[in-house]
């Protein structure tokens, strides 16, 4: 029976995987636990940016062709306007389901020695280690990765914030061959809709709003074109919601225990962010858990959500305010060349230095649109 390990992780979604894989590639043993059995589903846009393929290659991952569809940029959509960008050189991103995800990484971890504790619910933290309901499991390292409502980090008393806000996510799946290479963004009065090609035959649907009522059926009726090229298509799954959140801790440790993921903080999914930065973080902690330093841990997780928050709250400039969102798009249609930085930006392929510059040209181009 297993007592005691170098690094405990609480929770076994990708997040928590991608801890597992990084700390068990600096040599460390490495055990997993959840009250779940993969592989786990969630609500999500499931479009994967070429910074988080890139992110996810670093621990071992590959997302087959097979498993998933390309896309080459993004494509913005508002009340008969349109605007799109295609990736800085030449990238692609991946739309991939977020179960084949989670068993893509989850066989990772598996190669690699891992010990999976799957159907295992963790029942606390201590000086002792880490609790289950049948014994104490000894770590030197203790990481929560058990989402937005992490019970590690009530446990370790990390539940200060700096700052929350809170929107409500529907997904669903249709079965209807994509009809671009982009990823598209629909901009309402009342919230946003991507669209995801996940397969040759298949996309992701997500609807994001501030409504915890408006369900996606219901919020297709607000985009008329995209309701109406769904009209009819059967559904390849059922739908699911969930929170999501920009959502900012004053500390992310406490002695031998740390968060990642969800648990750590989120950005808003409006950003597509969330799993990127958690492969990355996932990096970062491995490096300070080698060297004992969970002090630059939080130094760098602060420097990691930089830009992905930057760019949630430039995209939630636009929700809920149509007006803006047709003279930001008449604006970019005027300077395309804007639109592609800011999606280089995104991907981090620019500084938020350039932002500066950008800004003002768009700032004239809202004036003039």
């Amino acid at each position: 029976m297993l007592n005691s390990t170098d690094v405990f992780v609480i929770g076994g979604g990708p997040a928590g995987l991608a801890a597992a894989i990084a700390a068990r590639q600096k040599g460390f043993r490495v055990v997993v636990a959840d009250g779940a059995q993969g592989p786990i589903d969630k609500p999500c846009g499931e479009g994967m940016m070429p910074d988080g393929l890139a992110a996810l290659e670093n621990l071992g991952v590959t997302v087959p062709a097979e498993d998933s569809y390309p896309f080459r940029g993004l494509r913005f959509l508002t009340d008969g306007l349109a605007v799109d960008a295609a990736f800085p050189n030449g990238a692609s991103g991946r739309g991939v389901r977020r179960t084949v995800l989670h068993q893509l990484i989850a066989e990772r971890a598996e190669s690699l020695g891992i010990a999976f504790l799957w159907r295992t619910p963790v029942t606390g933290i201590s000086e002792d280690g880490v609790h289950l309901s049948d014994r104490v499991v000894k770590a030197r390292w203790i990481i929560g990765a058990d989402g937005g409502i992490s019970r590690v980090r009530r446990w370790a008393g990390l539940e200060e914030f700096r700052s929350r806000d809170c929107r409500y996510a529907f997904r669903k799946h249709y079965r209807i061959a994509p009809w671009t290479d982009r990823m598209e963004l629909y901009w309402g009065p009342h919230g946003e809709i991507y669209v995801t090609p996940v397969a040759k035959d298949q996309v992701c649907v997500a609807l994001i709003s501030r409504n915890p009522k408006l369900r996606l059926e219901e919020g297709l009726e607000l985009f008329p074109e995209l309701r109406e090229r769904l009209l009819g298509v059967e559904a390849g799954s059922s739908e699911k919601g969930s929170l999501t959140a920009t959502c900012k801790l004053r500390r992310v440790t406490r002695e031998n225990v740390a968060l990642i993921g969800d648990a750590s903080g989120t950005v808003d999914a409006i950003t597509g962010e969330g799993l990127c930065l958690a492969f990355s973080q996932a990096m970062v902690l491995a490096d300070c858990l080698e060297r004992g330093d969970l002090a630059r841990y939080e130094r760098e997780h602060r420097k990691l959500a930089l830009r992905p928050l930057l760019m949630a709250r430039l995209m939630l400039l636009l929700d809920g305010r149509p007006k803006l969102q047709r003279r930001t798009l008449q604006a970019f249609q005027k300077r395309p060349y804007v639109f592609k930085r800011l999606l280089s930006l995104h991907m981090g392929v620019l500084s938020p230095l350039h932002l500066a510059v950008d800004g003002l040209t768009l700032g004239w181009g809202l004036l003039t649109a």
